[in-house]
């Protein structure tokens, strides 16, 4: 039984969001894109769990599961290789779907076979992580990572439906839970200051499990804020830009990591970087930096790089970073809570400085 459910359009599809909404995929994806057969791509956490119920209701007869190993390290141009293979050798033809059952590394693996596969098949989002649903899902970027960093190969391929069933985050980690509390505090961050102070007055019930209607309010306003930005901006030419608020060093730190730490937990460090860097450019309102470290040590999650991280490797790998303008890095910063401002240089020695302050707190 499905409960109230929200759709939000984005352009040619809809983000659907509901309690039960897993268990009647199969209306959502058969109206949206149709096809002879659905190939469902999940990974070695979330396939156990959920993969046969979208199998039921997408139609067992037409649909068949390619599982991949979780974790970031395996987005990668050789794990795409071997699904567009596996794809092949099992017959699957251009009247395919794929089905993108997992968090954000699914979700864009997955999307970057559809773009590829026979010149491009259509796919649907089915988001099993807080992260995924309410920012990885959305706007139609897809790729995968490469030694000199996240989502540096992929392309634009829209979804044709995101079918997000805020139920299945009662098996999700309290890390990942955490991790995705990351991006919405980002959206209120640069977007919305009466939705940031909502986040964190929710703060505690959310972390605490007890108020599923606090964080459904929160899934579908942070959906609201992406999909109203990805509309104006699909390409990322100008407003989109300001999504990347905390993602220039905190890509660069996870990438440093290895990716033994999780998304949202290397942009919160990366959103208090760029919020110290903001204030000393003169950019940033004074004091919104203390604003945002409240708030993510309220949320649990960390607010300084980890000791024996190298600061000037980090700063190395943000020149790779995508979001660089004639070799120069172009950083996305707040005004003050609840607006962004994006293109802003800094000189290098500024960052390695919060690099190195940062590094050397722990």
């Amino acid at each position: 039984m499905v409960a109230d459910v929200s759709e939000i359009g984005i352009d040619s599809y809809a983000v659907h969001i509901g309690d039960g909404l897993l268990e009647r995929a199969g209306d959502i994806i058969r109206s949206s894109a149709r096809a002879h057969r659905y190939a469902i791509i999940s990974d070695s956490n979330v396939a156990p769990l959920y993969a046969e119920r979208l199998r039921n209701a997408a139609g067992r007869e037409s649909t068949e599961v390619f599982t991949i190993p979780a974790g970031e390290e395996h987005k990668t141009r050789e794990r795409w290789s071997a699904l567009t293979d596996a794809l092949l050798a099992a017959g699957f033809g251009r009247d395919t779907t794929i089905l993108a059952l997992g968090g954000g590394v699914v979700g864009d693996l997955a999307g970057f076979v559809a773009a590829t596969y026979m010149r491009g098949v259509p796919f649907v989002q089915l988001p099993t992580t807080l992260l995924a649903m309410i920012d990885a899902s959305i706007g139609g970027k897809t790729g995968v990572d490469t030694a000199a960093g996240k989502n540096l190969v992929g392309a634009f391929h829209r979804p044709r439906a995101v079918i997000a069933d805020p139920a299945v985050l009662a098996t999700l980690p309290a890390n990942h839970l955490r991790s995705g509390l990351a991006e919405a505090v980002k959206h209120g961050a640069i977007a919305d200051a009466a939705y940031y102070k909502k986040i964190d007055a929710a703060l505690p019930s959310i972390l605490a499990a007890s108020d599923d209607a606090a964080l459904r309010t929160l899934i579908v306003r942070s959906v609201e804020i992406k999909a109203g930005i990805v509309l104006q901006d699909e390409r990322e030419g100008g407003l989109r830009r300001n999504l990347n608020f905390g993602h220039t060093l905190g890509h660069a730190i996870e990438l440093e990591s290895g990716y033994t730490m999780l998304h949202g937990e290397a942009i919160a460090i990366g959103m208090i970087l760029e919020a110290q860097l903001g204030e000393r450019l003169g950019v940033t309102a004074a004091g919104t930096m203390q604003f945002l470290r409240d708030t993510l040590t309220r949320a649990e999650l960390p607010v300084a790089i980890p000791s024996g991280f190298d600061a000037a490797r980090i700063l190395s790998a943000t020149r790779g970073d995508k979001k660089a303008r004639d070799g120069v890095i172009e950083y996305a910063l707040l005004a003050e809570i609840g607006r962004a401002v994006a293109g802003v240089r800094a000189p290098d020695e500024m960052v390695l400085d919060l690099l190195t302050q940062s590094a050397s707190a722990q």
